[in-house]
């Protein structure tokens, strides 16, 4: 009996998914609050709100209800300005594509007295923008190979092979590397004989600095300025100079061409000598040669494994042009600007983003929801197409509840997908998990919205030893 009409004219935005924004303003009659029937009269009123409506998804139904909170002012004709907090829901009744009938029930919480109300609304809605907002995302489909023409077998559609009728490496688009030394046969100068990257592809027999196939001797260390080969003997000490240690002053066949003394007793004088005070070997220049890589151990970078002088010393197992000592991947080729390291598609890496919004669980518990098993399983796939790579599971909250106990259950769902993984194959020792509790917020834990971010578990793809 104590109901007046009003009106109700507002604007909505989507935030999210789910999330939209929703910013009417109102004006109706009401009775004054005033219970002295001598005193009672109506009179009329101005409001304006701002909502945040929760739209709980339907499954694509025409029906789908949502809850609604937010704050407003309201203007009094005779009266006073007041604040009031609005908590309601209602239901979005869709009638066409971009039409709907709206019913909203609120109860308004006033900040002064006298002055708590319920609204009662029912209305149409009308979008003007492109995006639906009963709109989930979506999955784009997969493109089949067998749905594509690959004239070599290859495992690459010819559309994306850069050599479409000669049978090669995906991590080469698709052209062979007959020498297996990592560089495609179009770009390898030496495509039948293993080479570094630093040379195109060819060899360096005897690591002068010269690929061998712009080096006239190839088996004896020599000079770029005469072509890769020894100079004579520069200094007529009778000594040739590629076995002269001093080719440039004359010395004795004692001290291998060069003069004077030799402290550590090696052979090498020790004004060639890089390490006089070190029993060494000739091969490294006086210094001791742990590997045997012609790389004395006080320069080479890695002195107990043989490697090569461009790499200082270093090998470079998997032959991608990155030594193992900067290699984060050292047995698994990658490009050097990924340090080493293959690179993760795209989509794996859009899939790894989503699992952070998509793996849900049940409130307050660790326990995983039926819609976390997909984007679960996904990861899965990833792990299996990038062996070369760790997983790291991170488990977060918003900082709601006592901080030691969101610890504990940021740990707790972080163990569950390392568990479910496991439980899928995953080896082990390629997972590891942690929780973080409240302590590394995306967002602002003062809004609903930001709350939402920081409940997450984060999947990071790491290289191993990281």
């Amino acid at each position: 009996k104590s109901y007046h009409h009003g009106f109700e004219i507002g604007y909505n935005h989507m935030l999210s998914d789910n999330i939209m924004l929703h910013v009417p303003f109102k004006t109706g009659v009401v009775r004054s609050h005033v219970r002295d029937l001598d005193n009672c009269f109506h009179k009329t009123v101005y409001g304006l709100d701002g909502q945040v409506q929760y739209l709980f998804d339907t499954n694509g139904n025409k029906v789908f209800p949502y809850l609604a909170a937010g704050v407003g002012g309201v203007l009094e004709q005779e009266g006073e300005t007041n604040v009031q907090i609005p908590i309601g829901g209602g239901m979005y009744f869709q009638i066409r594509d971009n039409a709907w009938i709206n019913w909203q029930s609120e109860y308004r919480l006033s900040l002064s007295e006298g002055r708590n109300n319920l609204h009662h609304a029912i209305g149409f809605t009308y979008q003007f923008g492109k995006r639906d907002m009963t709109e989930m995302p979506t999955k784009e489909p997969e493109v089949e190979m067998d749905d594509l023409k690959d004239s070599d077998g290859d495992g690459l559609a010819d559309e994306v092979d850069l050599c479409p009728q000669e049978a090669g490496l995906k991590e080469n688009n698709g052209c062979p590397d007959k020498d297996g030394d990592g560089i495609p046969d179009y770009k390898d100068d030496c495509p039948n004989y293993a080479g570094l990257a630093a040379f195109k592809g060819c060899p360096d027999t005897d690591g002068d600095g010269l690929s061998d196939n712009d080096d006239e001797c190839p088996n004896m260390v020599g000079t770029i300025e005469n072509k890769g080969c020894p100079n004579k003997d520069k200094d007529n000490d009778g000594i040739p100079d590629d076995e002269d240690k001093c080719p440039n002053e004359p010395g004795t066949v004692e001290n291998q061409g060069c003069p004077g003394a030799d402290q550590d007793k090696d052979g090498i004088p020790d004004n060639v000598d890089k390490c006089p005070n070190l029993f060494g070997i000739a091969t490294a220049s006086g210094c001791p040669d742990s590997d045997a890589d012609g790389i004395g151990d006080p320069f080479d970078s890695c002195p107990s494994k043989p490697g090569l002088s461009v790499y200082n010393g270093c090998p470079d197992t998997d032959g991608d042009g990155m030594d193992d000592s900067r290699d984060r991947c050292p047995t698994t080729p990658g490009p050097v600007d990924n340090n080493g390291c293959p690179e993760v598609a795209k989509e794996d890496r859009d899939v790894l983003e989503l699992a952070m919004r998509a793996v849900q669980f049940d409130t307050g518990a660790s326990t995983l929801k039926p819609e976390s098993y997909d984007i679960l399983d996904q990861i899965v796939g990833i792990m299996e197409r990038n062996p070369a790579y760790n997983l790291s599971i991170d488990g977060h909250t918003d900082n709601v509840g006592d901080a030691n106990n969101n610890q504990r259950l940021s740990e707790k769902r972080a163990k569950t997908c390392y568990e479910f993984l496991v439980s899928k194959g995953i080896p082990v020792r390629r997972l590891n998990y942690q929780g973080f509790g409240e302590t590394r917020p995306i967002a602002d834990n003062g809004l609903l919205s930001g709350r939402a971010l920081n409940r997450r578990v984060e999947f990071n793809l790491v290289p191993p030893g990281n």
